[in-house]
Order: C-alpha cells, then sequence, then structure tokens
C-alpha cells in the first residue's frame, strides 16, 4: 500500500477538521450568495477552491465555515455583514443537508463523522464584527459562531493585529473582557491574525483552551501571521491547538516578499489585495507571467507541521488550510481535495497513524469541547457581562 493509499484509509476513520474555509465570502464576492449560480454539489474547480465533492475526495469531516467582512467594515456595516455571512452557511446547510450536518458541540462533530457526514460549525474572523459590544458577540454565539478570531489584518479599538503598527499593546481592558466573556459563553478564542503582544495577553487571560485557526510557524518562516516558538511553548498548559495553514506567503518566505509586490500591483490596478474575483485575478495572473511566483509545497508545509510538533507536542496540532480566502495554494494541496497529499507527506516522514489521526481529528474535536466544559464551570460562577469599551478603556 502507498503513502497515499494509507492517507486515503485513515482519513476515512479519522478526516479532516479544517479550521478555516472562506467560501461563504467567495460566494459573496462572486455571485452575491446565488447557490445556484455556484452550486457547489457540483465541479466548482473553475471558480473556487471548494465544492462538495472536493470536499469528499479531501477527507474532510468537519468545516469551519469562516463568515469573515472586511476588517475595513465597522460599526453596524460589519455586525450585518456578519450575519449576512451566517446566512449563508445557513443556506448551505439547508440545500445540502445529505452532505453537511450543522454542527454546534463536539457531540455533534461526533455525530457527524458517524453519520458520513461533513459537521459544519462557523467561525468569525475579526473582533470587528461585533462592533465593541458583549451583548452582539453572545448574539453571534446564539446563531451558531464557535470561534472568534480577535482580529483581521487591522488593529480594532480593543486588541492588535499581526499586521498593524502597534496599537494598545496586545489587548485592551476591554479585549481581556472580550476574552473573559468568549470562555464564559463557550466560544473558542481564535489567534490567528493577532499581534504577538495579543496572543501573549489573551492566555495570560483566558481560562479555556485557545485556537489558532489557520496559523503556521514563525520560525520556519518568519511572518508576523505565524505563531513564535515562546507561544507554541505556551500551548500545551493551555490546552489549545494550533491549526497550520497552507497560504504560500505565510509558510515560503520567498512567497511572502512576492506577495507583498503583488498586493501591491493590485492596489495600483485598484483592486483590494485580497480580492478573488474573476477581474482581480486577471490581475494577479498577468504579474505573475512576467514576475513568476515562487511555489510552495506539499513539503513547504510539512516542515512546519515538523517544527510546531517539535515545540508544542502532537496533542496540540491541527490543520486550517484558509481555501477560497488565498488566491494562491500549495503544489500538492491546490483545493480542498489536497488533504490526503499531506498526510501522505508525513507518513513518508515517519508519523505514525495515531499521531494522525490526532492531527485530522481527535484535536480540535477535544479543544472544542473543553471550550464547552469550561463554560458550564463558568456560568455556574458568573452571569453575562455588561461592560463597555468606555467603561473600561476610558
Amino acid at each position: 500500500m502507498t503513502s497515499l493509499e494509507e492517507a486515503r484509509e485513515l482519513l476515512r476513520e479519522f478526516p479532516v477538521v479544517d479550521g478555516h474555509n472562506d467560501l461563504p465570502w467567495a460566494l459573496r464576492q462572486q455571485v452575491r450568495y446565488d447557490l445556484d449560480a455556484r452550486d457547489i454539489a457540483t465541479d466548482q474547480v473553475a471558480h473556487l477552491h471548494t465544492d462538495i465533492p472536493r470536499l469528499r475526495e479531501g477527507g474532510v469531516g468537519a468545516q469551519y465555515w469562516s463568515v469573515y467582512v472586511r476588517s475595513d467594515y465597522a460599526g453596524d456595516k460589519a455586525v450585518s455583514a456578519t450575519l449576512e455571512q451566517i446566512d449563508c452557511v445557513r443556506q448551505l446547510l439547508a440545500r445540502y443537508p445529505a452532505d453537511l450536518r450543522p454542527a454546534l458541540t463536539a457531540a455533534d462533530m461526533e455525530a457527524a463523522r458517524a453519520e458520513g457526514r461533513i459537521a459544519s460549525l462557523i467561525g468569525a474572523e475579526g473582533g470587528h464584527s461585533i462592533a465593541g459590544s458583549l451583548a452582539t458577540l453572545r448574539a453571534l454565539y446564539a446563531l451558531g459562531v464557535r470561534y472568534m478570531t480577535l482580529t483581521h489584518n487591522d488593529n480594532i479599538a480593543w486588541a492588535d493585529s499581526a499586521t498593524d503598527e502597534p496599537g494598545v499593546g496586545g489587548l485592551s481592558a476591554f479585549g481581556r473582557e472580550v476574552v473573559r466573556e468568549m470562555n464564559r459563553v463557550g466560544m473558542l478564542v481564535d489567534l490567528s491574525h493577532v499581534a504577538a503582544t495579543t496572543m501573549r495577553d489573551a492566555l495570560d487571560t483566558t481560562s479555556a483552551p485557545v485556537i489558532f485557526s489557520h496559523s503556521s510557524s514563525r520560525t520556519v518562516c518568519d511572518h508576523p501571521r505565524n505563531i513564535p516558538d515562546d507561544v507554541l511553548e505556551r500551548i500545551p498548559g493551555n490546552g489549545g491547538v494550533a491549526m497550520v495553514t497552507f497560504v504560500p506567503k505565510f509558510v515560503l518566505r520567498a512567497a511572502a516578499d512576492w506577495t507583498a509586490e503583488a498586493d501591491a500591483n493590485m492596489r495600483a490596478h485598484g483592486f483590494h489585495h485580497l480580492d478573488t474575483t474573476a477581474e482581480a485575478m486577471k490581475v494577479h495572473r498577468a504579474f505573475e507571467e512576467t514576475t513568476p511566483r515562487p511555489v510552495a509545497t506539499v513539503s513547504t508545509v510539512a516542515d512546519h507541521l515538523d517544527h510546531m510538533r517539535e515545540v508544542a507536542g502532537i496533542d496540540h496540532l491541527g490543520i486550517g488550510g484558509d481555501y477560497d480566502g488565498t488566491a494562491f495554494t500549495p503544489d500538492g494541496l491546490n483545493d480542498v481535495s489536497g488533504y490526503p497529499n499531506l498526510l501522505a507527506e508525513l507518513l513518508d516522514r515517519g508519523w505514525s497513524k495515531p499521531d494522525l489521526a490526532k492531527l485530522t481529528w481527535k484535536n480540535a474535536v477535544r479543544v472544542l469541547g473543553a471550550a464547552e466544559d469550561a463554560a458550564r464551570d463558568l456560568q455556574a460562577t458568573r452571569g453575562p457581562s455588561n461592560a463597555t469599551i468606555e467603561e473600561l478603556d476610558g
């Protein structure tokens, strides 16, 4: 049996829990949520990284669908757009019930696995989505959001982003209250995208495990979106999970340098640098023709996992591909069908099948269950927080 055949066999029992997929935003950008125009029950390779046949081929058993909205959205605009994204996920679940199963808990994830359906969870990408309101945070939880990334690419009033200038120096007093309230309701604190200072403040504050829904190793690729070793070293004590991402500019230094030039070219042509519409991608492809793109591979991603395992341990790793949220992907991990290639590479590097089962399924399910347990304990001792940013941060 080849390594790839072994990988596929393992995924039939312990499928991938992927921490981050931006399909809802891609559907918003491309067709304004017209699901007839992007029927993911059929081959969408010309338009998307994601469709149900490729999820099945890739051995995906649970997916956190990102309800991302751009970080230049603010206030009510950000909240409304987040609600529209949640509605998109709900439309997908209603349209494809034979393949996608709503999941709110670790038990729901296991039930979906037993049924052979893909557990579908929701993650909000960026604290701007709550517009400074803990009540809005609780409303998102009630609507099914099970993690929130504290920032996206820009600072918010109460937390610093990895890709912005220092603002409050990590988390403000209100930011720490957001973390405590997330713990209390059972929403996972996601530390992808945040500054290292924010990571450390969150770990100092939280009483539940955290996740990094789509981040890789800063030692292997020195990019501010990645996790420093001192933070990785703290994850075992916290019980959390770091989910390696595939985005080339986060896993390969040469790709990061190329992307900075490509992003500048996009802006010069009047596009947001994260735009992946057909028109924007034409600009990207034209740039790529004159300035060849450094290509990451399956091996590049495996290098990150090898290092993260050495620092954090096998019990604290997962996968968060960021499909449909990136213009480019590594060779061999071109779309959601590619996960078996990564597992085959790890098998060839000596990873055991029990360790791979932790990477793909067990760790991510455990961390959501631990957040539920922590919330149950906290709710027995305190009620909802009605603190405001004005009260706590002045």
